[in-house]
């Protein structure tokens, strides 16, 4: 029974895992291709502009803010999704399981940022500030992979249930401290939409293609309004139902009905179904579209797509970084960004995290050991597909400190992998925790 009730989640860590390669090869691709002699090509076609134009509406856009502000936002409603879901039936539906991945993700926050504004002495950098407050989940779960079973399966959950935390805080602040001038008159119609959609979860009522076509119209107001458009994939993922629109017992007794009639109905000798038989798949179809979970079946859906598709896609057109071009680096930026990420994760955590169990705030699974808590902690700090993110929108018109902060990011990134691979990878199978 606990194999099979853990295999989605495997299944999970599987598709994040073979993510983060992707991401990897993504992200070398870009770096090369960037510092190449076809360089120029790679700034071209990503800077290409392509939208719509009329007399009366303009949405052009280059290509790299297509994916940014677009593609993205498929990936924030993903993340909204997986929030969802955690918060109600997974590992966040309680104060219990909360309280560790919680204050683990406060220390992940708090340390790196106090640590940011402590070293930086530039005020035009300051507002890059949550640059290394986020996880990215998938090279995490990478490199946590590639450890086998030195790792214990709880340690995979926590590391997820903090990243979950953690894509909460980063929304936050994303919404708060990131977003533009605001246009009040078409956030409030893109608040009464989603409050529509809202309503009719409510009252039970589901329809993908209103959620489709509603999506779109909210995402193209957030856009206008000068709030960041992928918040608007995290409120559209609040409005999708969890919950099936009919009970199990009922969707078992359709299904042997529908089994019986499938057997009895005539069979013709050739390889196909009858006329019979045909109308009963519609119905055993009709039936398993009621008993799903909307909310599953569109995170099934499109987990693959983002993590194989959107996330290197978002790799490929923002990791690549001219570092012998003629935009030159802020050399503080780069080691104020290594030092929060390395340290501040790696430190912040467990920092935190043993604090809240000397309160007796927390409790740690038996599993997971001190060692444990620190290998996970600074493999935190590969903070890659947000990070980068939030440093587009912190220097949106300054080339110079937007390549400083992803070379800082890609090297802090790096070193924060080594040494949490090496911390855990020489683990010992049994390790005496040094704070009961």
């Amino acid at each position: 029974m606990t194999r099979k009730l853990l295999t989605p989640f495997q299944k999970f860590i599987k598709i994040e895992g073979l993510s983060g390669l992707l991401l990897f090869a993504a992200t070398i691709i870009a770096l090369v291709w960037a510092n190449s002699p076809w360089g120029n090509n790679y700034e071209a076609i990503w800077n290409y502009e392509v939208g719509i134009q009329t007399d009366s509406f303009i949405l052009v856009k280059p290509l790299i803010l297509w994916i940014n502000d677009g593609l993205m936002a498929i990936f924030f409603f993903l993340i909204g999704l997986e929030i969802k879901r955690e918060v109600m039936i997974g590992e966040l539906n309680s104060l219990k399981k909360l309280a560790f991945p919680l204050f683990g993700a406060v220390g992940g926050v708090l340390v790196p940022v106090g640590l940011y504004l402590l070293l930086n002495n530039n005020t035009e950098t300051f507002q890059g500030w949550g640059i290394p407050m986020a996880t990215d989940i998938a090279f995490s779960l990478a490199v946590l992979n590639a450890l086998g079973k030195k790792v214990p399966l709880s340690l995979k959950i926590f590391l997820i249930a903090f990243a979950i935390v953690d894509d909460i805080e980063a929304v936050l602040v994303i919404a708060v401290f990131y977003s533009g001038t605001i246009k009040t008159t078409l956030l409030f119609i893109a608040l009464v939409l989603l409050a529509f959609l809202y309503f009719l979860t409510y009252k039970g009522v589901y329809s993908r293609f209103v959620i489709f076509f509603t999506g779109i119209l909210v995402w193209l107001l957030f856009l206008k309004s000068g709030v960041h458009p992928t918040v608007a994939g995290i409120l559209l993922a609040f409005s999708i139902p969890i919950r099936q629109r009919i009970e199990t017992v009922t969707f078992i007794t359709q299904l042997e009905n529908i089994y019986e009639n499938i057997k009895e109905a005539s069979v013709l000798k050739k390889p196909i179904l009858s006329k019979e038989q045909l109308e009963h798949m519609g119905n055993l179809e009709d039936w398993s579209s009621k008993f799903r979970s909307p909310l599953q079946h569109l995170e099934h859906v499109l987990h693959g797509w983002v993590a194989y598709f959107i996330i290197p896609l978002f790799a490929l057109a923002n990791a690549g970084v001219a570092i012998n071009g003629a935009i030159g680096l802020e050399l503080p930026l780069v080691i104020n960004i290594i030092i929060c990420l390395v340290l501040g994760k790696g430190l912040g955590i467990p920092l935190v995290i043993f604090l809240a169990q000397k309160l007796r705030i927390v409790q740690i699974p038996k599993d997971i050991n001190t060692r444990h808590i620190f290998g996970v902690s600074f493999i935190a700090g590969i903070g890659f597909t947000m990070a980068i993110f939030i440093a587009n929108l912190a220097f949106n018109n300054n080339p110079t400190y937007i390549s400083s902060a992803k070379v800082g990011i890609l090297i802090g990134s790096f070193i924060s992998a080594i040494i949490g691979y090496v911390i855990l990878r020489w683990s010992p199978k049994k390790s005496r925790n040094l704070i009961s």
